[in-house]
């Protein structure tokens, strides 16, 4: 029996949010979904994440109604999945089980069949409620576990740290970390197990060992989901291939690659090669490229690499150039050989052939997600303080180690990284460290956001957040956002049902601008204006009629 290797396309949430910063109309998902609903992918990534923000904040469109239009179309023949961040759901703020219940409740009703739930953390506490609220409305909770490295110190920072001191962590992130993590979620009902690496910072050599230990240990599916930045994404999606992988995580070729993921037809031809079964209709994924390829010059504008499209290549007419089958084949049989870095240097040809961008040498040296490295370099521009790039990047590990080694995903990253630039310009200015801390910066410290991987200091605690303790955040102090009558609309409620509320809930601003703007729209259609006098029926006495009808009777 051919052994099955499951795809899960991220093309219309996560792919669109690496490449082309969210915004992709319904009108432009609507072209696709026929071709996805033939292509028959095992699953298809669509909704959390950016996207319910970014359609509401840039595009004026509901997210409910993006979430049901694809299920309307897609039906059984792919499961629709989304992404939520556990406690904090979409945002920084963690929330009551009032709220992620309803949004797990409604989520599932509305077509999404898998929710990947994960932690900024990997604090699996704060994952408890979203398993059960999930499960319980007949959804499969998929537990993702956050894929980060230890901080890199010097030598001359351990041999000062040991003289002050104070102590260095050991490798918290190692194989033992990440299992334990992924059989505690199975122990609590998990469906699947993911490794979520956002910053694509899992190489070859470590994706072989650590997929080898997962399926040796953990008895549900296990799911890679990787990115190209530094130029791991290809070569780790082979090497989990080869050993035992479930599920992969791909993007559509014409938006693969690069800050995205890895392509399904790359992967494609990894499986043929491997004997794998992924069950997807060629000819339809085809046809749904060469959509796409339309619509990625539809977004040219938000398009951050565009000289890097890769080239057409439809797997159910196309063969490749025997240059390309050959790298292929090499790096196959490197991989079932257990050469990671064979592996990895042809899968980077492959890469290179496929016009993908070059890796981020910044982001595979420094370790850090190419996103809270824009976002650093963005907030050093904003204060003059461009030429301090590389004391920034240093800081990171110590800030970092401060705040209890946080894995370095979003929300944490930004969080670390923004305070990472605070301290360089506190010390440029001639304070000390953490002079100007940053509200989340603190409460990450405090304990609000849950319990770090590394016990953070308390005295540094106290300094930041006037407290010694860890103290988590208190759900009994949250109070509901308003939701007010509208008088300039009839008195129609801001928010007119439960969706709505909890679009609220999670993007007060956002949602209640979306919101109004929806209210009046409705208020119009049903209140049209009156039109000017000048194009009013002429008005006549009823004399002018009897006189008019008296006059036709006698004629």
């Amino acid at each position: 029996m051919t052994k099955q290797l499951r795809i899960r396309d991220l093309t219309l949430r996560d792919g669109q949010q690496s490449q082309f910063a969210t915004r992709m109309t319904q009108a432009q998902v609507d072209r696709v979904l026929p071709q996805y609903k033939a292509a028959g992918f095992y699953a298809m990534e669509v909704w959390g994440g950016a996207v319910p923000d970014s359609v509401m904040r840039y595009l004026d469109e509901n997210p409910w109604t993006r979430l049901e239009s694809i299920k309307a179309v897609i039906g059984e023949s792919s499961k629709l999945t989304a992404l939520s961040r556990g406690r904090n759901l979409f945002g920084y703020t963690p929330y009551p089980d009032s709220v992620i219940g309803g949004f797990c409740t409604n989520a599932v009703r509305s077509g999404v069949d898998i929710m990947r739930i994960f932690d900024a953390l990997n604090d699996i506490d704060n994952m408890k409620s979203s398993i059960r609220f999930v499960k319980e409305a007949g959804g499969l909770a998929d537990c993702a576990v956050c894929y980060t490295v230890d901080p890199k110190f010097s030598l001359g920072e351990r041999v000062r740290s040991a003289f002050s001191g104070r102590r260095l962590p050991p490798q918290l992130f190692g194989v033992k970390y990440f299992v334990s993590k992924a059989k505690e979620l199975a122990a609590l009902g998990a469906d699947m197990i993911t490794i979520k690496d956002m910053a694509g910072l899992i190489d070859p050599a470590a994706t072989a060992t650590l997929m080898k230990a997962l399926k040796a240990e953990v008895g549900i599916p296990i799911d890679l989901h990787t990115h190209c930045t530094p130029g791991y994404g290809t070569a780790s999606i082979l090497m989990a291939m080869v050993n035992g992988v479930d599920i992969v995580d791909t993007t559509a070729l014409a938006w693969s690659g690069g800050p995205a993921h890895v392509a399904y037809e790359i992967v494609q031809l990894f499986a043929d090669r491997l004997g794998l079964d992924t069950g997807v209709d060629r000819a339809a994924v085809g046809a749904m490229d060469r959509e796409l390829r339309l619509i990625r010059m539809e977004l040219a504008k938000f398009d951050q690499y565009p000289e890097n499209t890769p080239p057409i290549i439809d797997l159910s007419r196309h063969k490749l150039p025997s240059e390309d089958t050959g790298l292929f084949d090499h790096a196959v049989e490197a991989a079932l050989a257990g050469r990671a870095a064979l592996v990895l240097e042809l899968c980077q040809k492959i890469e290179a052939r496929f016009k993908y961008p070059e890796p981020d040498d910044i982001v595979r040296i420094a370790q850090i997600p190419g996103g809270m490295y824009t976002n650093m370099l963005a907030q050093l521009q904003e204060a003059g303080l461009d030429a301090y790039h590389d004391e920034v990047l240093a800081a990171v590990p110590q800030v970092r180690l401060d705040a209890g080694v946080p894995p370095l995903v979003t929300p944490t990253s930004q969080i670390v990284g923004v305070q990472a630039v605070n301290c360089v310009v506190d010390h440029h200015q001639g304070t000390s460290w953490y002079t100007n801390v940053s509200k989340n910066f603190l409460e990450l410290v405090k304990g609000s956001y849950g319990r770090t991987p590394w016990p953070v200091d308390p005295a540094f605690r106290e300094k930041i957040a006037g407290v010694r303790e860890e103290t988590p955040y208190d759900t009994s102090s949250y109070r509901k956002q308003p939701n007010p009558a509208l008088p300039e609309f009839g008195g129609a409620r801001l928010a007119q049902n439960e969706k709505e509320e909890l679009l609220l809930e999670l993007f007060p601003s956002v949602a209640d601008r979306f919101l109004r703007g929806q209210r009046k729209r409705e208020w119009e259609l049903a209140h049209p204006p009156l039109p000017p006098e000048s194009e009013k029926p002429a008005r006549y006495p009823a004399e002018f009629w009897e006189s008019e009808l008296a006059a036709a009777i006698e004629a």
